[in-house]
């Protein structure tokens, strides 16, 4: 691996929303197609704050923080014969600008400057997003809570915390068409507890057909080692 940073996950949110395959592969590029779980696809958008994010071999009091959110397709293709899983992420948005003049450049991934909002108190979190280049927005309010919400289409918070543990890989857009880096995140100590949503807004995935998209669950992670490792890209065809 050429590429390799580590630091800390202050607050990781998975918003995951159920969504129809079809609406789904309707974004993908080739070989990636929607994974499923019970006839749906997951869609989602990921709100996380890093601190100490620095390369190997560099202190962590000289370390970077940022505010970031990332919308992700949860993926499957085929590799050398075996079906491998991750995520498509489709776009990355961030507060920090040197993500945004490094990313694609220095390490994968390109991040789109973004402004923020977040106020919290404990384990409750108010959080907006809008973007600086094209105005897309999140924004969300909740809390921890106890447990996913009786309809959500994981069974358990262990059956959801395992599927998201791991789609650890993903592929994101480059500059170049048809290419696609690959960074894989690494938590060691890997713990989710469910995270109570109050409202949660998202123009991207409200920009699908209404009756194809609903919201299913969410997961709060905080205080975790994390590492990201460069992965191979991937070249393939844009989706139509």
């Amino acid at each position: 691996m050429l590429f390799n940073i580590r630091g800390a996950i202050d607050r990781r949110i998975l918003v995951n929303y159920r969504i129809a395959p079809d609406v789904l592969a309707e974004e993908l590029p080739e070989p990636f197609r929607p994974q499923t779980v019970s006839g749906y696809g997951i869609g989602g958008i990921c709100l996380i704050r890093l601190r100490n994010l620095r390369p190997r071999g560099v202190p962590s009091f000289l370390g970077m923080s940022s505010e970031n959110a990332a919308h992700r397709i949860a993926v499957e293709w085929e590799e050398d014969g075996e079906t491998r899983s991750g995520v498509y992420v489709s776009r990355r948005d961030t507060d920090s600008r040197l993500n945004s003049v490094l990313g694609g450049n220095l390490f994968p991934g390109i991040f789109n400057p973004a402004s923020f909002e977040v106020d919290e108190s404990n384990d409750r979190f108010e959080i907006s997003m809008t973007s600086k280049v094209d105005g897309t927005r999140s924004a969300l309010i909740g809390e921890s809570g106890d447990s996913l919400p009786e309809d959500s289409i994981f069974d358990s918070l262990q059956t959801a915390s395992a599927f998201f543990e791991n789609g650890s890989m993903g592929y994101s857009p480059t500059e170049q068409g048809g290419e696609y880096d690959a960074m894989d995140l690494h938590i060691p100590n890997w713990d989710v507890k469910p995270f109570s949503v109050e409202s949660v807004e998202s123009s991207y995935f409200e920009d699908f057909p209404a009756e194809t998209v609903e919201f299913d669950n969410a997961l709060l992670m905080k205080n975790a080692y994390h590492e990201w490792h460069e992965g191979e890209p991937i070249t393939a065809d844009e989706p139509a």
